[in-house]
Protein backbone atom coordinates (compact mmCIF):
# COMPACT_ATOMS: atom_id res chain seq x y z
CA UNK A 1 0.00 0.00 0.00
CA UNK A 2 1.13 3.53 -1.05
CA UNK A 3 2.34 5.12 2.20
CA UNK A 4 2.92 8.64 3.51
CA UNK A 5 6.70 8.17 4.70
CA UNK A 6 7.53 6.88 1.43
CA UNK A 7 6.05 10.07 -0.28
CA UNK A 8 7.69 12.22 2.11
CA UNK A 9 10.76 10.85 1.48
CA UNK A 10 10.82 11.31 -2.05
CA UNK A 11 9.88 14.94 -1.36
CA UNK A 12 13.34 14.86 -0.03
CA UNK A 13 14.91 12.64 -2.49
CA UNK A 14 13.32 15.26 -5.43
CA UNK A 15 14.97 18.57 -3.15
CA UNK A 16 18.84 17.39 -3.96
CA UNK A 17 19.52 19.50 -7.01
CA UNK A 18 22.46 21.19 -8.42
CA UNK A 19 23.15 23.74 -11.46
CA UNK A 20 20.37 26.33 -11.07
CA UNK A 21 21.23 29.95 -10.22
CA UNK A 22 18.03 30.26 -8.19
CA UNK A 23 17.94 27.04 -6.88
CA UNK A 24 15.79 27.73 -3.03
CA UNK A 25 17.96 27.41 0.36
CA UNK A 26 15.65 24.82 1.21
CA UNK A 27 16.60 22.86 -1.93
CA UNK A 28 19.98 23.56 -1.91
CA UNK A 29 20.51 21.82 1.59
CA UNK A 30 19.51 18.77 0.89
CA UNK A 31 21.85 15.67 0.43
CA UNK A 32 19.36 13.07 -1.22
CA UNK A 33 20.30 11.40 -4.08
CA UNK A 34 18.19 9.45 -6.59
CA UNK A 35 18.76 6.35 -4.69
CA UNK A 36 16.38 7.75 -2.01
CA UNK A 37 13.84 8.29 -5.18
CA UNK A 38 14.40 4.60 -6.11
CA UNK A 39 13.56 3.92 -2.35
CA UNK A 40 10.75 0.98 -2.37
CA UNK A 41 9.79 -1.91 -0.26
CA UNK A 42 9.74 -4.72 -2.40
CA UNK A 43 6.58 -6.82 -2.29
CA UNK A 44 4.94 -9.74 -3.69
CA UNK A 45 6.25 -11.44 -6.85
CA UNK A 46 5.54 -8.77 -9.70
CA UNK A 47 6.77 -5.15 -10.20
CA UNK A 48 4.47 -3.25 -12.83
CA UNK A 49 6.00 -0.12 -14.07
CA UNK A 50 3.99 2.44 -16.07
CA UNK A 51 4.56 5.23 -18.16
CA UNK A 52 1.65 7.00 -20.38
CA UNK A 53 1.22 10.26 -22.93
CA UNK A 54 4.75 10.85 -23.22
CA UNK A 55 3.86 12.97 -26.53
CA UNK A 56 7.83 12.17 -27.80
CA UNK A 57 9.42 14.59 -24.89
CA UNK A 58 12.72 12.93 -25.00
CA UNK A 59 14.55 15.46 -23.21
CA UNK A 60 13.46 17.21 -19.54
CA UNK A 61 11.27 19.86 -19.74
CA UNK A 62 8.68 22.03 -18.00
CA UNK A 63 5.45 21.04 -18.30
CA UNK A 64 3.03 22.84 -15.91
CA UNK A 65 -0.28 20.99 -14.15
CA UNK A 66 -3.45 22.10 -14.75
CA UNK A 67 -5.19 25.07 -12.49
CA UNK A 68 -8.48 24.27 -13.61
CA UNK A 69 -10.12 20.58 -14.12
CA UNK A 70 -13.26 20.29 -13.79
CA UNK A 71 -15.38 17.20 -13.02
CA UNK A 72 -19.41 16.90 -13.74
CA UNK A 73 -22.05 14.71 -11.99
CA UNK A 74 -21.08 12.23 -9.82
CA UNK A 75 -17.18 12.95 -10.12
CA UNK A 76 -17.20 16.63 -9.39
CA UNK A 77 -14.56 17.19 -6.45
CA UNK A 78 -13.38 13.78 -7.42
CA UNK A 79 -9.55 13.29 -7.98
CA UNK A 80 -8.26 14.24 -10.66
CA UNK A 81 -10.85 17.09 -10.44
CA UNK A 82 -9.48 18.71 -8.02
CA UNK A 83 -5.88 21.29 -8.50
CA UNK A 84 -4.05 23.48 -6.71
CA UNK A 85 -4.34 24.10 -3.21
CA UNK A 86 -7.09 21.37 -2.90
CA UNK A 87 -5.21 18.67 -4.58
CA UNK A 88 -2.38 19.50 -1.85
CA UNK A 89 -4.86 19.50 1.24
CA UNK A 90 -6.73 16.28 -0.64
CA UNK A 91 -3.10 14.29 -0.78
CA UNK A 92 -1.79 15.73 2.17
CA UNK A 93 0.82 17.00 0.51
CA UNK A 94 3.06 20.08 1.89
CA UNK A 95 2.67 23.27 -0.20
CA UNK A 96 6.18 24.46 -1.72
CA UNK A 97 7.53 20.77 -1.50
CA UNK A 98 8.47 18.55 -4.74
CA UNK A 99 5.62 17.12 -4.65
CA UNK A 100 3.71 19.93 -4.88
CA UNK A 101 5.76 21.40 -7.61
CA UNK A 102 5.25 18.02 -10.04
CA UNK A 103 1.44 17.75 -8.97
CA UNK A 104 -0.34 20.86 -9.05
CA UNK A 105 0.38 24.34 -10.78
CA UNK A 106 0.80 25.79 -7.57
CA UNK A 107 3.52 28.74 -7.28
CA UNK A 108 4.16 26.85 -10.46
CA UNK A 109 6.86 29.44 -12.23
CA UNK A 110 9.12 29.84 -8.60
CA UNK A 111 9.10 26.15 -7.83
CA UNK A 112 10.09 25.31 -11.57
CA UNK A 113 13.10 27.63 -10.97
CA UNK A 114 14.14 25.58 -7.91
CA UNK A 115 13.03 22.46 -8.74
CA UNK A 116 14.08 22.37 -12.46
CA UNK A 117 12.95 20.48 -15.37
CA UNK A 118 11.13 17.18 -15.61
CA UNK A 119 11.54 14.17 -17.46
CA UNK A 120 14.36 12.78 -20.54
CA UNK A 121 14.52 9.15 -20.99
CA UNK A 122 17.62 8.82 -20.49
CA UNK A 123 16.17 9.85 -16.93
CA UNK A 124 13.87 7.83 -17.04
CA UNK A 125 15.81 4.75 -18.58
CA UNK A 126 18.14 5.38 -15.36
CA UNK A 127 15.18 4.08 -12.61
CA UNK A 128 14.09 1.42 -15.15
CA UNK A 129 17.10 -0.38 -15.40
CA UNK A 130 17.74 -0.08 -11.45
CA UNK A 131 14.38 -1.08 -10.72
CA UNK A 132 15.09 -4.28 -12.95
CA UNK A 133 18.44 -4.97 -11.49
CA UNK A 134 16.81 -4.87 -8.02
CA UNK A 135 13.95 -7.14 -8.54
CA UNK A 136 15.53 -8.96 -11.67
CA UNK A 137 14.03 -9.44 -14.76
CA UNK A 138 11.64 -12.23 -14.55
CA UNK A 139 9.56 -10.34 -12.24
CA UNK A 140 9.30 -6.99 -13.83
CA UNK A 141 6.79 -5.56 -17.04
CA UNK A 142 6.86 -2.03 -18.40
CA UNK A 143 4.06 -1.29 -19.84
CA UNK A 144 3.29 1.84 -21.95
CA UNK A 145 -0.12 3.65 -22.37
CA UNK A 146 0.16 5.13 -25.68
CA UNK A 147 0.59 8.81 -27.02
CA UNK A 148 3.96 8.02 -27.40
CA UNK A 149 4.91 8.37 -31.40
CA UNK A 150 4.26 11.74 -31.49
CA UNK A 151 4.30 15.64 -30.11
CA UNK A 152 7.69 17.03 -31.38
CA UNK A 153 9.27 17.68 -34.52
CA UNK A 154 11.45 14.43 -34.57
CA UNK A 155 9.06 12.27 -34.02
CA UNK A 156 6.80 14.07 -36.95
CA UNK A 157 10.09 13.73 -39.08
CA UNK A 158 10.45 10.38 -38.77
CA UNK A 159 6.97 9.48 -38.71
CA UNK A 160 7.43 8.06 -34.85
CA UNK A 161 10.23 5.65 -35.98
CA UNK A 162 12.76 7.85 -33.24
CA UNK A 163 9.89 6.98 -30.30
CA UNK A 164 9.62 3.18 -31.56
CA UNK A 165 13.62 2.60 -31.63
CA UNK A 166 13.75 4.41 -28.18
CA UNK A 167 11.11 2.84 -26.24
CA UNK A 168 12.80 -0.89 -27.79
CA UNK A 169 15.81 0.46 -26.42
CA UNK A 170 13.68 0.95 -23.29
CA UNK A 171 12.71 -2.80 -23.71
CA UNK A 172 8.70 -1.92 -23.28
CA UNK A 173 6.67 -5.09 -23.18
CA UNK A 174 3.69 -3.45 -24.26
CA UNK A 175 1.84 -0.33 -25.08
CA UNK A 176 -1.56 0.93 -26.92
CA UNK A 177 -2.17 3.82 -28.87
CA UNK A 178 -4.41 7.05 -29.74
CA UNK A 179 -2.47 9.79 -31.61
CA UNK A 180 -0.36 6.47 -32.79
CA UNK A 181 -2.84 6.33 -35.34
CA UNK A 182 -3.01 9.96 -36.86
CA UNK A 183 0.12 8.70 -38.69
CA UNK A 184 -2.05 6.38 -40.92
CA UNK A 185 -3.28 3.13 -41.02
CA UNK A 186 -0.41 1.76 -43.07
CA UNK A 187 2.62 3.53 -41.28
CA UNK A 188 1.44 2.71 -38.27
CA UNK A 189 1.36 -0.97 -39.03
CA UNK A 190 4.99 -0.20 -40.50
CA UNK A 191 5.85 0.62 -36.75
CA UNK A 192 3.70 -2.08 -34.71
CA UNK A 193 5.86 -4.41 -36.95
CA UNK A 194 9.10 -2.51 -36.02
CA UNK A 195 8.37 -2.52 -32.70
CA UNK A 196 9.89 -5.12 -30.18
CA UNK A 197 6.99 -5.48 -27.91
CA UNK A 198 3.25 -5.83 -28.14
CA UNK A 199 1.01 -3.54 -29.38
CA UNK A 200 -2.18 -4.25 -28.01
CA UNK A 201 -5.73 -2.74 -29.05
CA UNK A 202 -8.93 -4.94 -28.38
CA UNK A 203 -11.08 -2.40 -29.27
CA UNK A 204 -10.02 -1.91 -33.22
CA UNK A 205 -11.47 -3.35 -35.99
CA UNK A 206 -11.33 -4.10 -39.45
CA UNK A 207 -14.82 -2.32 -41.11
CA UNK A 208 -15.24 -4.72 -43.91
CA UNK A 209 -14.63 -7.97 -42.00
CA UNK A 210 -15.61 -6.79 -38.81
CA UNK A 211 -11.63 -8.46 -37.38
CA UNK A 212 -9.71 -7.45 -34.95
CA UNK A 213 -6.83 -5.57 -36.59
CA UNK A 214 -4.08 -5.89 -33.54
CA UNK A 215 -3.67 -8.29 -30.94
CA UNK A 216 -6.12 -8.02 -27.86
CA UNK A 217 -4.28 -9.89 -24.99
CA UNK A 218 -0.46 -10.61 -23.83
CA UNK A 219 0.63 -13.40 -21.76
CA UNK A 220 3.42 -12.92 -19.68
CA UNK A 221 5.05 -15.32 -16.69
CA UNK A 222 6.97 -13.12 -14.39
CA UNK A 223 7.94 -14.20 -10.74
CA UNK A 224 6.13 -17.62 -11.19
CA UNK A 225 2.40 -15.33 -11.52
CA UNK A 226 0.74 -15.38 -14.98
CA UNK A 227 -0.44 -12.06 -16.40
CA UNK A 228 -3.03 -11.28 -18.71
CA UNK A 229 -2.11 -7.69 -20.60
CA UNK A 230 -5.58 -6.50 -22.20
CA UNK A 231 -4.71 -3.15 -24.46
CA UNK A 232 -7.43 -0.77 -24.86
CA UNK A 233 -6.84 2.08 -27.64
CA UNK A 234 -8.14 5.88 -27.57
CA UNK A 235 -11.97 4.71 -28.53
CA UNK A 236 -13.41 7.86 -30.32
CA UNK A 237 -10.06 8.56 -32.47
CA UNK A 238 -11.74 8.56 -35.42
CA UNK A 239 -14.16 11.04 -33.55
CA UNK A 240 -11.31 13.21 -32.07
CA UNK A 241 -8.71 13.23 -34.63
CA UNK A 242 -9.03 12.18 -38.91
CA UNK A 243 -11.46 9.22 -39.84
CA UNK A 244 -9.43 9.61 -43.43
CA UNK A 245 -6.06 8.54 -41.81
CA UNK A 246 -7.94 5.46 -40.63
CA UNK A 247 -11.01 4.83 -43.02
CA UNK A 248 -11.75 0.76 -42.80
CA UNK A 249 -11.09 0.83 -38.70
CA UNK A 250 -13.24 1.23 -36.05
CA UNK A 251 -12.61 2.19 -32.30
CA UNK A 252 -15.03 2.46 -29.36
CA UNK A 253 -15.72 1.38 -25.61
CA UNK A 254 -17.05 -1.52 -26.25
CA UNK A 255 -17.29 -2.53 -22.90
CA UNK A 256 -18.82 -6.32 -23.66
CA UNK A 257 -15.83 -7.03 -25.27
CA UNK A 258 -13.47 -5.83 -22.65
CA UNK A 259 -15.34 -8.54 -20.05
CA UNK A 260 -15.16 -10.96 -22.73
CA UNK A 261 -11.39 -10.59 -23.15
CA UNK A 262 -10.80 -10.52 -19.11
CA UNK A 263 -13.03 -13.23 -18.90
CA UNK A 264 -11.13 -15.60 -21.80
CA UNK A 265 -7.74 -14.77 -19.78
CA UNK A 266 -9.04 -15.55 -16.59
CA UNK A 267 -10.25 -19.06 -18.51
CA UNK A 268 -6.87 -19.77 -19.88
CA UNK A 269 -5.29 -19.42 -16.31
CA UNK A 270 -4.39 -15.94 -15.67
CA UNK A 271 -3.86 -14.91 -12.02
CA UNK A 272 -3.33 -11.17 -12.49
CA UNK A 273 -5.04 -8.84 -15.38
CA UNK A 274 -4.21 -5.80 -16.52
CA UNK A 275 -6.12 -3.42 -18.46
CA UNK A 276 -3.87 -1.34 -20.42
CA UNK A 277 -6.41 1.54 -21.49
CA UNK A 278 -6.27 5.03 -23.55
CA UNK A 279 -9.74 5.86 -22.39
CA UNK A 280 -9.23 8.49 -20.19
CA UNK A 281 -9.48 8.84 -16.43
CA UNK A 282 -13.69 9.35 -15.89
CA UNK A 283 -14.13 7.15 -19.27
CA UNK A 284 -11.88 3.95 -16.83
CA UNK A 285 -13.78 4.94 -13.57
CA UNK A 286 -16.74 3.87 -14.93
CA UNK A 287 -15.60 1.01 -17.28
CA UNK A 288 -13.28 -0.62 -13.95
CA UNK A 289 -16.82 0.13 -11.75
CA UNK A 290 -19.14 -1.84 -14.29
CA UNK A 291 -16.08 -4.79 -15.67
CA UNK A 292 -15.20 -8.05 -12.80
CA UNK A 293 -12.36 -9.99 -12.61
CA UNK A 294 -10.40 -6.80 -13.29
CA UNK A 295 -7.03 -6.22 -10.92
CA UNK A 296 -4.96 -3.33 -12.17
CA UNK A 297 -6.12 -0.84 -14.82
CA UNK A 298 -3.71 1.27 -16.11
CA UNK A 299 -5.32 4.88 -17.85
CA UNK A 300 -4.06 7.54 -20.35
CA UNK A 301 -5.20 9.87 -22.56
CA UNK A 302 -6.39 12.45 -20.02
CA UNK A 303 -2.96 13.35 -18.48
CA UNK A 304 -3.84 12.68 -14.63
CA UNK A 305 -0.92 12.21 -11.90
CA UNK A 306 -2.67 10.75 -9.45
CA UNK A 307 -0.16 10.27 -6.50
CA UNK A 308 -2.08 7.03 -5.09
CA UNK A 309 -3.82 4.21 -6.96
CA UNK A 310 -7.96 4.99 -6.91
CA UNK A 311 -9.53 1.84 -5.62
CA UNK A 312 -12.55 1.17 -7.91
CA UNK A 313 -14.16 -1.88 -6.44
CA UNK A 314 -11.08 -4.93 -6.74
CA UNK A 315 -9.60 -2.94 -9.39
CA UNK A 316 -6.73 -0.59 -8.32
CA UNK A 317 -6.62 2.29 -11.29
CA UNK A 318 -3.47 3.99 -11.79
CA UNK A 319 -2.89 7.34 -13.49
CA UNK A 320 0.50 7.85 -14.39
CA UNK A 321 0.69 11.32 -15.35
CA UNK A 322 2.36 12.77 -19.02
CA UNK A 323 5.54 14.23 -20.79
CA UNK A 324 7.89 11.88 -19.26
CA UNK A 325 7.31 13.34 -15.64
CA UNK A 326 6.91 9.95 -13.49
CA UNK A 327 7.03 6.14 -13.46
CA UNK A 328 4.61 4.34 -11.55
CA UNK A 329 6.19 0.97 -9.55
CA UNK A 330 3.48 -1.24 -8.57
CA UNK A 331 4.26 -4.19 -6.58
CA UNK A 332 1.95 -6.91 -6.47
CA UNK A 333 1.24 -9.87 -4.08
CA UNK A 334 -0.41 -12.76 -5.98
CA UNK A 335 -1.56 -16.09 -3.90
CA UNK A 336 -3.94 -18.42 -4.65
CA UNK A 337 -5.06 -17.00 -7.87
CA UNK A 338 -5.91 -13.22 -6.60
CA UNK A 339 -4.26 -10.07 -5.82
CA UNK A 340 -3.83 -9.89 -1.93
CA UNK A 341 -1.23 -7.21 -1.74
CA UNK A 342 0.31 -4.38 -3.28
CA UNK A 343 2.81 -1.41 -2.56
CA UNK A 344 3.06 1.50 -4.94
CA UNK A 345 5.02 4.80 -6.24
CA UNK A 346 4.63 7.27 -8.11
CA UNK A 347 8.31 8.25 -9.40
CA UNK A 348 8.34 11.65 -10.37
CA UNK A 349 11.13 12.11 -13.03
CA UNK A 350 13.08 15.38 -11.74
CA UNK A 351 15.86 15.88 -13.96
CA UNK A 352 18.36 17.19 -12.15
CA UNK A 353 18.42 14.43 -9.71
CA UNK A 354 18.95 11.56 -11.34
CA UNK A 355 21.75 10.43 -13.63
CA UNK A 356 21.23 10.06 -17.16
CA UNK A 357 21.31 6.59 -18.14
CA UNK A 358 24.78 6.75 -20.95
CA UNK A 359 23.29 4.41 -23.33
CA UNK A 360 19.47 6.09 -23.47
CA UNK A 361 21.38 9.52 -23.47
CA UNK A 362 23.72 8.70 -26.86
CA UNK A 363 20.51 7.15 -28.33
CA UNK A 364 18.52 10.43 -27.62
CA UNK A 365 21.36 12.53 -28.89
CA UNK A 366 21.47 10.89 -32.11
CA UNK A 367 17.96 11.21 -32.77
CA UNK A 368 17.94 14.55 -32.10
CA UNK A 369 21.66 15.57 -34.01
CA UNK A 370 20.49 15.87 -37.53
CA UNK A 371 18.05 18.43 -36.46
CA UNK A 372 19.58 20.35 -33.14
CA UNK A 373 21.08 23.78 -35.11
CA UNK A 374 17.12 24.22 -36.54
CA UNK A 375 15.32 23.42 -32.82
CA UNK A 376 17.92 25.66 -30.98
CA UNK A 377 16.92 28.26 -33.48
CA UNK A 378 15.51 31.03 -30.94
CA UNK A 379 12.19 32.53 -32.46
CA UNK A 380 11.49 35.55 -29.89
CA UNK A 381 11.72 35.64 -26.18
CA UNK A 382 8.54 35.52 -23.49
CA UNK A 383 7.73 37.59 -20.68
CA UNK A 384 4.76 35.68 -19.73
CA UNK A 385 4.75 32.00 -18.89
CA UNK A 386 3.54 30.42 -21.23
CA UNK A 387 1.75 26.56 -20.94
CA UNK A 388 -1.20 24.81 -22.41
CA UNK A 389 -3.00 22.62 -19.90
CA UNK A 390 -6.40 23.82 -18.27
CA UNK A 391 -9.97 23.46 -19.05
CA UNK A 392 -10.52 27.01 -20.63
CA UNK A 393 -7.81 28.62 -21.96
CA UNK A 394 -3.87 28.04 -22.68
CA UNK A 395 -0.89 30.81 -22.93
CA UNK A 396 0.71 29.33 -25.25
CA UNK A 397 -2.95 28.81 -27.36
CA UNK A 398 -3.47 32.62 -26.45
CA UNK A 399 -0.14 32.83 -28.42
CA UNK A 400 -1.14 30.68 -31.11
CA UNK A 401 -4.62 32.53 -31.72
CA UNK A 402 -2.96 36.22 -31.46
CA UNK A 403 -0.71 34.85 -34.44
CA UNK A 404 -3.66 33.45 -36.26
CA UNK A 405 -5.78 36.62 -35.99
CA UNK A 406 -2.97 38.87 -37.42
CA UNK A 407 -1.10 36.33 -40.44
CA UNK A 408 -4.56 34.90 -41.59
CA UNK A 409 -6.28 38.51 -41.20
CA UNK A 410 -9.06 36.94 -38.88
CA UNK A 411 -12.04 38.27 -36.69
CA UNK A 412 -11.63 35.22 -34.29
CA UNK A 413 -9.67 32.35 -33.41
CA UNK A 414 -9.98 28.93 -32.50
CA UNK A 415 -6.72 26.74 -31.18
CA UNK A 416 -8.04 23.33 -29.94
CA UNK A 417 -8.06 21.87 -26.89
CA UNK A 418 -5.17 19.46 -26.97
CA UNK A 419 -3.42 18.54 -23.54
CA UNK A 420 -0.16 17.85 -25.49
CA UNK A 421 2.62 20.59 -25.35
CA UNK A 422 5.02 22.11 -22.72
CA UNK A 423 5.53 24.97 -21.03
CA UNK A 424 8.34 27.83 -21.11
CA UNK A 425 8.94 30.60 -17.85
CA UNK A 426 8.96 34.09 -18.38
CA UNK A 427 12.33 35.41 -19.84
CA UNK A 428 12.96 32.08 -22.00
CA UNK A 429 14.06 31.93 -25.39
CA UNK A 430 11.10 30.62 -27.47
CA UNK A 431 12.70 27.80 -29.83
CA UNK A 432 12.03 26.16 -32.79
CA UNK A 433 11.71 23.02 -30.34
CA UNK A 434 8.98 24.77 -28.37
CA UNK A 435 7.35 25.74 -31.46
CA UNK A 436 6.78 22.18 -32.82
CA UNK A 437 6.39 20.65 -29.23
CA UNK A 438 3.17 22.73 -29.74
CA UNK A 439 2.06 22.18 -32.86
CA UNK A 440 4.01 18.47 -34.23
CA UNK A 441 0.84 16.94 -35.96
CA UNK A 442 0.34 15.70 -39.19
CA UNK A 443 -2.71 18.12 -40.26
CA UNK A 444 -1.52 21.38 -39.40
CA UNK A 445 -2.84 23.35 -41.67
CA UNK A 446 -4.32 26.79 -40.59
CA UNK A 447 -7.63 27.62 -42.39
CA UNK A 448 -9.41 30.81 -43.14
CA UNK A 449 -13.25 30.66 -43.50
CA UNK A 450 -16.22 32.16 -42.16
CA UNK A 451 -18.45 30.98 -39.99
CA UNK A 452 -22.08 32.28 -38.46
CA UNK A 453 -22.00 32.95 -34.62
CA UNK A 454 -24.94 30.39 -34.53
CA UNK A 455 -22.47 27.66 -35.98
CA UNK A 456 -19.66 28.96 -33.42
CA UNK A 457 -22.39 28.33 -30.59
CA UNK A 458 -23.02 24.82 -32.32
CA UNK A 459 -19.33 24.05 -32.15
CA UNK A 460 -18.68 25.64 -28.60
CA UNK A 461 -21.70 23.45 -27.80
CA UNK A 462 -20.51 20.22 -29.25
CA UNK A 463 -16.91 20.78 -27.66
CA UNK A 464 -18.01 21.55 -24.41
CA UNK A 465 -20.48 17.94 -24.49
CA UNK A 466 -17.51 16.28 -25.37
CA UNK A 467 -15.81 17.10 -21.85
CA UNK A 468 -18.61 17.82 -19.33
CA UNK A 469 -21.18 15.43 -20.62
CA UNK A 470 -22.17 13.66 -16.83
CA UNK A 471 -22.02 10.27 -18.81
CA UNK A 472 -18.38 9.50 -18.82
CA UNK A 473 -18.72 7.27 -22.01
CA UNK A 474 -19.52 9.99 -23.71
CA UNK A 475 -16.90 12.33 -22.91
CA UNK A 476 -13.83 12.40 -25.43
CA UNK A 477 -11.03 13.94 -23.48
CA UNK A 478 -9.03 17.12 -24.20
CA UNK A 479 -9.90 20.80 -23.32
CA UNK A 480 -12.27 23.28 -24.85
CA UNK A 481 -11.10 25.16 -27.81
CA UNK A 482 -9.47 27.98 -27.33
CA UNK A 483 -10.68 31.58 -28.49
CA UNK A 484 -9.38 34.55 -30.05
CA UNK A 485 -11.06 37.85 -30.61
CA UNK A 486 -14.25 36.98 -28.31
CA UNK A 487 -15.06 35.57 -25.04
CA UNK A 488 -18.39 33.61 -23.76
CA UNK A 489 -19.81 32.16 -20.83
CA UNK A 490 -20.04 28.71 -19.70
CA UNK A 491 -22.50 26.89 -17.86
CA UNK A 492 -20.82 23.23 -16.95
CA UNK A 493 -23.54 22.12 -15.29
CA UNK A 494 -26.35 22.63 -18.38
CA UNK A 495 -27.23 20.47 -21.00
CA UNK A 496 -26.16 20.49 -24.70
CA UNK A 497 -27.43 23.71 -26.45
CA UNK A 498 -27.62 25.73 -23.17
CA UNK A 499 -24.24 25.54 -21.71
CA UNK A 500 -22.92 28.48 -23.77
CA UNK A 501 -24.46 32.23 -23.41
CA UNK A 502 -22.91 36.21 -23.60
CA UNK A 503 -20.94 35.09 -26.72
CA UNK A 504 -18.68 38.58 -27.68
CA UNK A 505 -16.36 39.87 -29.79
CA UNK A 506 -13.60 41.19 -27.58
CA UNK A 507 -14.72 45.02 -28.18
CA UNK A 508 -17.95 43.25 -26.18
CA UNK A 509 -20.19 43.70 -29.48
CA UNK A 510 -22.30 41.03 -28.83
CA UNK A 511 -21.43 37.97 -31.56
CA UNK A 512 -24.76 38.51 -34.14
CA UNK A 513 -25.89 34.46 -34.46
CA UNK A 514 -26.74 35.13 -38.49
CA UNK A 515 -23.87 37.19 -38.82
CA UNK A 516 -20.79 35.69 -40.75
CA UNK A 517 -17.37 36.44 -39.00
CA UNK A 518 -13.79 35.24 -40.29
CA UNK A 519 -12.44 32.70 -38.63
CA UNK A 520 -8.81 31.65 -38.44
CA UNK A 521 -8.03 27.91 -37.28
CA UNK A 522 -5.90 24.54 -37.18
CA UNK A 523 -6.03 21.41 -36.61
CA UNK A 524 -8.98 20.47 -38.91
CA UNK A 525 -10.24 17.05 -38.69
CA UNK A 526 -11.95 17.46 -42.57
CA UNK A 527 -9.72 15.91 -45.60
CA UNK A 528 -8.01 18.85 -47.94
CA UNK A 529 -8.09 21.75 -45.57
CA UNK A 530 -5.75 24.12 -47.28
CA UNK A 531 -3.47 27.00 -45.30
CA UNK A 532 -0.19 27.17 -43.93
CA UNK A 533 1.23 24.97 -41.50
CA UNK A 534 0.46 26.19 -38.38
CA UNK A 535 4.11 26.38 -37.39
CA UNK A 536 4.91 28.22 -40.60
CA UNK A 537 2.75 30.81 -40.04
CA UNK A 538 3.91 31.65 -36.29
CA UNK A 539 7.25 31.50 -37.44
CA UNK A 540 6.58 34.41 -40.07
CA UNK A 541 4.48 35.93 -36.60
CA UNK A 542 7.76 35.88 -34.36
CA UNK A 543 9.86 37.77 -37.15
CA UNK A 544 7.64 40.31 -36.78
CA UNK A 545 6.96 39.86 -32.66
CA UNK A 546 10.35 39.16 -31.07
CA UNK A 547 8.88 40.06 -27.48
CA UNK A 548 6.16 38.61 -26.61
CA UNK A 549 3.95 38.98 -23.41
CA UNK A 550 0.46 37.00 -23.35
CA UNK A 551 -2.02 39.32 -20.79
CA UNK A 552 -4.29 37.30 -18.56
CA UNK A 553 -6.94 35.82 -20.43
CA UNK A 554 -10.67 37.07 -18.43
CA UNK A 555 -12.48 36.13 -21.90
CA UNK A 556 -14.21 33.23 -20.66
CA UNK A 557 -16.46 33.27 -17.21
CA UNK A 558 -17.15 29.61 -16.52
CA UNK A 559 -20.34 28.91 -14.07
CA UNK A 560 -19.79 25.72 -12.21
Amino acid sequence: MFERREFMQLALATAAMTGLPNLSRAAAHQSITQDDILSFEAKGQVTLMNLTDIHAQIVPVYFREPSINLGVGEVFGLPPHITGTDFLAHYGIKAQSPEAYMLTSADFEAMARSYGRAGGLDRIATLVRAIRAERGDDRCLLLDGGDTWHGSYTALETRGQDMVDLMNLMEVDAMTGHWEFTLGADRVLELVDSFNGDFLAQNVRDNEWDEEVFEHTSFYEKGGVKIAVVGQAFPYTPVANPRYMIPSWSFGIRESLVQERIDAARDAGAELVVLLSHNGFDVDRKLASRLTGLDILMTGHTHDAIPQPEVIGNTLMIASGSNGKFLSRLDVKVESGRMVDYSYKLMPILADVITPDPEMAAAVAAVRAPHEAMLNTPLATTESLLYRRGNFNGTFDDLLCQGMLEQRDAEIALSPGFRWGTSLLPGMEITNDDLFNQTSMTYPAVYRLEFTGQQLKDIFEDVADNLFNPDPYFQQGGDMVRVGGMGYTIDVNKTIGDRITDMTLSDGTPVDPSRSYVVAGWASVNEGTEGPAIWELMQDYFADHPQVDIPVNDSVKVIS
